[in-house]
């Protein structure tokens, strides 16, 4: 009989990717499971100690739903195309040597539950509407740096860019395409008045969207490189993390109540706001950037709310290298309208 194998395509997990399979003596050949071509390769049973962990969070309970459901929805596992519940279904009873625990309902643990949300939408509501330097509501500061360790950005492209509206017929020299001066650095998504960053584009769509710019405008492109940094990555949290990097069951099922609040966090530097109201909407995304900087991190990596494309604010301007510009001509704004 020949064994089935599956790959880290299956999980689509980046603890099983870049932690467990490579410990595993994996051979190299196409998945059973997904299809995938020339990939690492393992016994499903090879996996069993770490997802017996993952399932200890959850408990049998006739309201619930199947593991895997929940596995897809808490942690965004079995993300492959050809994944869907029955296939999953099958790598998981494999895994788990056991065929009837994934037709079984379940529930998350309650002994696990998490403070951070709570407490962020107390905090925020004070540093914008009550004390803005002493604060009296407190987050679990602690928790919050193991929480940020895990969302640290493993790979970023290349070349970022920063876009400026030109204001006559002199392209901007590439000098003057980094963050402004102290004196004139207003309010932004990430930084107090005063303290400059620097917002840098995936593609050079994302930087001239990111301006607001108007059909017709000329925009200056300036492409930058940026060195290897330390960035807290918030654009999507619940796949960012993984639950396999953990050696307690426990640290998984609190892992698990505080996701909510870290795509809470992810969600404040997305959130679109309007400029006559950004020196108060944008002081809790300012908190967050400022206790991500003193957490050590270079920088932070969010979504665009106006692109397909994501940004980085760099907290140090002088780690990007300017290399050249570039001239665009923007041809079409485009308008999305929802009931208020």
């Amino acid at each position: 009989m020949v064994k089935r194998l599956c790959c880290p395509e299956c999980f689509d997990d980046r603890g099983l990717r870049e932690d467990i399979f490579p410990t595993l003596t994996p051979q190299t050949g196409n998945c059973t499971f997904c299809g995938s071509e020339n990939v690492p390769l393992v016994e499903p049973k090879q996996l069993q100690t770490w997802f017996e962990l993952l399932v200890n969070v959850y408990q049998p309970d006739e309201r619930g739903k199947a593991l895997v459901e929940w596995m897809k929805d808490d942690w965004q596992l079995f993300a492959h195309p050809k994944m869907d519940l029955a296939h999953a279904k099958e790598l998981l009873s494999e895994i788990l040597d056991d065929g009837d625990i994934v037709r079984q309902p379940f529930v998350p643990s309650p002994s696990y539950v998490s403070e951070g949300l709570a407490k962020w939408e107390t905090l925020r509501d004070e540093m914008m509407y009550k004390n803005r330097w002493f604060l009296d509501v407190a987050i679990d500061q602690s928790r919050l740096r193991q929480l940020l360790d895990l969302l640290l950005v493993t790979q970023l492209p290349d070349r970022w860019f920063r876009a400026r509206i030109r204001v006559d017929d002199t392209p901007f020299p590439v000098e003057q395409m980094g963050a402004p001066p102290k004196r004139r650095a207003s309010h932004g998504r990430a930084n107090p008045a005063g303290i400059p960053y620097l917002y840098l584009g995936s593609q050079q769509e994302t930087a001239v969207s990111e301006i607001r710019p108007h059909t017709g405008d000329v925009a200056c492109v300036a492409e930058f490189a940026v060195p290897d940094i330390r960035a807290v990555d918030l654009r999507n949290p619940r796949k960012l993390v993984s639950p396999f990097i953990l050696s307690e069951a426990s640290e998984i099922g609190q892992l698990r109540a505080d996701l909510p609040f870290l795509e809470r966090l992810g969600e404040e530097l997305t959130r679109p706001v309007l400029p006559q109201g950004a020196a108060i909407d944008y002081i809790p995304s300012q908190y967050l950037c400022e206790f991500i900087k003193k957490s050590n991190f270079d920088g932070v990596v969010y979504r665009s709310s106006v692109s397909e494309g994501f940004n980085l604010a760099l907290f140090d301007p002088g780690k990007a290298e300017g290399r050249t510009v570039s001239v665009y001509e923007v041809v079409k704004v485009k308008v999305d309208v929802a009931v208020a």
